[in-house]
């Protein structure tokens, strides 16, 4: 890896580009190629340079920034940094660092910079001894008297239910005879969270958020008042 990350601002906001680049004179290890006010600049660049990581806003012209970012077949790593929090789930969905909301303040933007760090050197820094297997993608359920081989994925949220709780995945809903907090217990922690005493989802299913409300497939499941500032967190809204 080279001695700086190499990065590319993309926002047609004059005032929020110096902003942008004044935190970034505070982090040595970032190194500012360009600065583009469109998409189709920024395209022209990345196609001559070299760029670790795009500072992107969203709400630009001719093109915004999730349509750009979708038309990149292999995309640096990407910060979101704009004035639209509604479209937070799309930039995760694309894999995104960090969804910084304007404005933001130097210490969130190096919070979201270190996540960027880490990813870009993951490669060198952590990569696995050959012998580590890949953690199983599914779990085994006992359920009304079979045993059920679910996929994390397939799962679109857990409920509690009573001395039970009740799992709901795309094909079917399960009952097994396992408490809530075990179940919490075995969700991979990067893709469930838990949003109200009762409910816990996954985060990749999310279809919108509306107020206190999140929509999941035809779901509707409250946020707790006791749970909404750390679920918003995780999903990088705060």
């Amino acid at each position: 890896m080279s001695d700086k990350i190499k990065c590319l601002i993309i926002d047609d906001e004059p005032i929020a580009t110096r902003i942008i680049q004044t935190y970034c004179s505070h982090i040595p290890a970032i190194e500012i190629i360009s600065t583009c006010s469109n998409a189709l600049e920024a395209k022209a660049i990345l196609q001559k340079q070299t760029i670790d990581l795009i500072f992107l806003d969203i709400n630009m012209p001719v093109l915004d920034g999730i349509a750009f970012l979708k038309t990149l077949k292999n995309p640096p790593q990407v910060i979101f940094a704009t004035a639209y929090k509604e479209h937070a789930i799309d930039g995760f969905d694309l894999a995104a660092v960090d969804y910084l909301l304007k404005p933001f303040s130097l210490e969130r933007f190096i919070v979201a910079v270190d996540k960027a760090v880490e990813r870009i050197q993951r490669p060198v820094a952590n990569t696995p001894p050959a012998t580590e297997q890949p953690k199983d993608e599914f779990i085994f359920i006992k359920a009304d008297g079979k045993i059920f081989k679910v996929f994390f994925n397939d799962i679109l949220f857990a409920e509690a239910s009573g001395n039970y709780t009740k799992i709901v995945t795309e094909h079917q809903t399960l009952l097994p005879g396992m408490s809530f907090t075990a179940i919490e217990d075995i969700l991979p922690k990067n893709n469930f969270v838990r949003l109200h005493r009762s409910f816990i989802i996954n985060k990749a299913r999310i279809t919108h958020i509306e107020g206190n409300r999140v929509f999941i497939d035809k779901k509707e499941i409250p946020i707790g008042s006791n749970y909404k500032e750390s679920f918003l967190k995780q999903l990088g809204i705060q």
